[in-house]
């Protein structure tokens, strides 16, 4: 999901919320448990603080209301992406389809899905009204909450839609919510979010989760496989990024990824390629973000970094495939005026 930034900063917690904090007011001051206390409260606020950004955006998913037609086009989608992911996606996403329940007949309930998702990694997802801007979207991944939309898509519209729906969100992006060093890897991605914002770097981390989330490959010993949730939901991309020769496969590098500009309109050029969730959730919870944020915006007397058209391949590079670009070359010029991120 990509991201806006927000039109104004939170205001500070109020003056009397802050001096129970200090441990200042006088109903506590003389507790024996007054310390205790007091992280409590803070955590509380802290959680609060997050949820006050998001609550009013969540909505019930509404499943009474889905129609034969609804569930029909689920079943198509369905049908259809599952007989060709088979060969192609990662073996933790297939069986993960499969432990959630997932299947042709109808649209999963968020309820029953989040039963089985909570006892896996204690995530879950939740219905919302279309895209959600930068910071209640970072808050609700650190509350382990995947905010998904509600509607499906008619059924001639199967091959693209522009705003994401049900079965981009629920069946691309929730069944690797199973696995727990990538749900570790979704929460601190959400609770990087803050630092984001704070250099106003969004844009970067946007990048990041284009390249990994939903479009990311990774390394099995029988070859390349798919987990973005973008190549999992896309009929056509999932095909196209494995079998099509035009796409470069280039070894992930977190920074690369922050570097490297993003259009949303048609296949990509090239695909990161991650080893194993582990390492990917390794090198996002071991990276000093500051100084990479720093020289995005030229800070502090640092070079600004030079960012990346998604086409060309750079001398740092660790190549796995050098694409042919047989795909991307004719319409390369619509494309490099269509980068949005």
């Amino acid at each position: 999901m990509l991201f806006k930034k927000p039109h104004r900063k939170h205001r500070q917690p109020h003056l009397r919320i802050c001096l129970l904090f200090t441990g200042q007011n006088p109903l506590y001051c003389n507790h024996p448990d007054k310390y205790a206390i007091i992280k409590s409260r803070r955590r509380r606020m802290v959680a609060d603080t997050k949820q006050a950004s998001y609550v009013h955006l969540t909505i019930d998913q509404g499943w009474k209301n889905y129609t034969p037609d609804h569930h029909e086009s689920w079943n198509m989608l369905y049908d259809r992406q599952m007989g060709i992911l088979e060969p192609r996606a990662c073996p933790e996403y297939l069986q993960a389809v499969q432990d959630l329940g997932f299947t042709a007949d109808k649209i999963p309930d968020f309820h029953e899905v989040n039963e089985r998702l909570r006892a896996f990694t204690g995530w879950e997802v939740v219905a919302t009204e279309g895209l959600i801007k930068a910071k209640p979207f970072f808050d609700m991944l650190a509350d382990r909450k995947f905010p998904s939309g509600y509607f499906i898509r008619d059924k001639n519209q199967l091959d693209y839609l522009e705003e994401p729906d049900i079965f981009h969100d629920l069946f691309g992006h929730i069944p690797l919510l199973t696995n727990q060093a990538y749900a570790n890897y979704m929460y601190e991605y959400g609770k990087g979010g803050a630092r984001a914002l704070e250099y106003k770097t969004t844009k970067n981390l946007a990048r990041l989760n284009w390249w990994t989330i939903e479009f990311g490959l990774i390394q099995k010993p029988d070859g390349l496989k798919l987990y973005g949730a973008g190549l999992c939901s896309s009929y056509g991309e999932a095909q196209y990024c494995l079998d099509d020769p035009s796409a470069h496969h280039i070894k992930f590098d977190l920074e690369r990824c922050m570097r490297t500009k993003v259009y949303i309109n048609d296949f990509q050029p090239c695909y990161f390629v991650i080893d194993s969730f582990e390492d990917l959730f390794e090198q996002a919870v071991n990276t000093d973000f500051s100084p990479m944020y720093k020289s995005f915006k030229g800070m502090e007397g640092i070079e600004q970094a030079t960012e990346y058209l998604p086409f060309d391949l750079v001398p740092q590079d660790n190549v796995i495939r050098k694409g042919t670009q047989e795909y991307i070359d004719p319409k390369r010029e619509f494309l490099e005026d269509s980068i949005s991120i």
